[in-house]
């Protein structure tokens, strides 16, 4: 009989009360994993309740006393680092050295979130007026929620719940359905660090359980990554219940090549980023904007690049580019393709219905260059989420900068060049949240928040580093008088 995962909660694996289950696919082989429970929102109640439990307790723990679970966590990772990147390619489908990446921004959190006993320090005031002081403290919220995405299925839940339980709160993690092997693996190794019960809780499942938990009373906050429709959805539901929420969204990110850039480095560069985790990423470059005179060179190269990158199972040497999640995605990938196609694109480099010997029944795309698409067209208002380039020639900086800012999306832009003041220009102009100079996938390191503007990020605290820190947690001001006269009031 196939193995059908379990639910942690209150310091142990739980079957779901459903009875329904969903196979988890390798994408590249189609191989079934294992089967994942969708389960009830009464396995939810079960999970908020066991956080809320804790809570009481482990709030009283000393930040110093805290983070020494995630010291051990550390080394936990670092021990099974090549399974866990195994794991992750196996069933999301990105090459191996793609998944170590991962886990590699996974650990540097843990180890930013050790930080804490500075992190979530006061400030205070003394004698704001005669005899009295005056200081503001910070305190944990509660249980909180996790949803976490299919594409990076050990980072994106280190955004958040190292940095959620240092400061004293517990949670719930609810990984994607797609892909959860992953964070049952990475639940077994924090059952070994000896956290107490309830402290944190997964609970395996779909729509039901984010409802679920969006409802929840006792879950106090929420933090999500996907899609900006789905987050649209959860930042809605869940502020309608008080809830303080952070949902990163989709994303349409530009990378603006201009003359004077290093041609060489700068193909290579944008390729990685385009195709990297096959484009199935948030900061994935998805638009390339030339300026004058580099158009020609610069195309001839990505055009290269793109048709000689080899694609095929993550696992094995060599590869470049893995599978994206699922057919599904391999149909509207080539759907989208085609609309850039009906809409007056160029088709360049066409990575639809590949071929990939030994592996015929995969979800592959192959990279696809689709030039001079229209500004208004799909392939730039929609986030393909695919190894898809569109690629788009102005003649001057201005132009550039005009079409990076009439976009809704807002997560991250690039520039290319070997000029400080069209850099600075750029970095000032530009109106995402997370720029690129010489940088094709400007991704923060854990002691910077994830940003985003625009469509691309519903909330005011981002993940990580300080962002996380002050979302985790509310301020408290005290005022306060110890005289032994009373101070003369005013």
């Amino acid at each position: 009989m196939m193995k059908q995962l379990k639910n942690y909660i209150a310091g142990a694996w739980h079957s779901s009360a459903t009875t329904d289950y969903l196979d988890v696919v390798n994408p590249a082989t189609k191989d079934v994993l294992t089967e994942v429970p969708l389960s009830l929102a009464s396995d939810l109640d079960q999970a908020a309740t066991s956080a809320s439990k804790a809570f009481t307790t482990w709030r009283r723990m000393p930040p110093t006393e805290r983070i020494q679970y995630l010291f051990k966590l550390k080394t936990l990772l670092e021990t099974h680092r090549d399974d866990l990147a195994k794991t992750i390619t196996a069933e999301c489908g990105k090459t191996l050295k793609e998944s170590q990446g991962e886990l590699q921004r996974a650990i540097e959190n843990v180890e930013v979130a050790c930080g804490i006993p500075t992190l979530m320090q006061g400030i205070n005031s003394e004698d704001i007026a005669r005899g009295i002081d005056e200081i503001m403290i910070r305190q944990p919220l509660g249980a909180v929620g996790i949803i976490a995405p299919f594409n990076f299925p050990a980072m994106i839940p280190f955004w958040f719940f190292p940095y959620a339980v240092a400061c004293g709160n517990t949670c719930i993690i609810k990984p994607s359905e797609k892909v959860p092997q992953t964070m049952q693996k990475i639940m077994d190794l924090i059952d070994q660090t000896g956290l107490p019960a309830g402290v944190v809780n997964l609970v395996n499942g779909s729509k039901t359980v984010v409802d679920a938990m969006l409802d929840h009373p006792t879950v106090k906050a929420i933090s999500f990554v996907g899609s900006s429709p789905v987050a649209q959805y959860i930042y809605r539901r869940a502020a309608e219940t008080g809830k303080r929420v952070q949902c990163q969204g989709g994303a349409k990110n530009p990378v603006v090549i201009l003359p004077d850039a290093d041609l060489e480095m700068t193909t290579r560069i944008v390729a990685d980023s385009a195709f990297g985790c096959a484009g199935q990423r948030c900061l994935a470059a998805s638009l390339a904007i030339t300026v004058g005179s580099v158009q020609t060179d610069f195309t001839a190269a990505m055009v290269e690049t793109a048709q000689n990158r080899v694609v095929g199972n993550g696992l094995e040497d060599g590869v470049q580019m893995g599978a994206v999640i699922n057919q599904g995605s391999c149909d509207r990938i080539a759907s989208l393709i085609q609309a850039g196609i009906d809409e007056g694109g160029k088709l360049l480099v066409d990575g639809r219905n590949p071929q990939i010997p030994g592996y015929e029944q995969g979800s592959f795309v192959r990279p696809t260059l689709l030039q001079d698409v229209p500004p208004q067209g799909q392939v730039v208002t929609t986030e393909i989420f695919g190894p898809v380039l569109g690629m788009i020639h102005v003649d001057t900086l201005d132009d550039a900068i005009t079409l990076v800012n009439q976009s809704r999306w807002g997560n991250m832009a690039c520039l290319f060049t070997n000029s400080g003041a069209a850099a600075r220009k750029f970095r000032y102009e530009a109106e995402a949240g997370n720029i690129g100079i010489n940088i094709g996938v400007a991704a923060p390191m854990a002691f910077f928040p994830f940003s985003g503007w625009k469509e691309s990020f519903y909330g005011d605290l981002h993940g990580q580093s300080q962002h996380a820190v002050e979302f985790f947690t509310q301020t408290k001001v005290v005022v306060e008088r110890w005289p032994k006269e009373w101070s003369r009031q005013f």
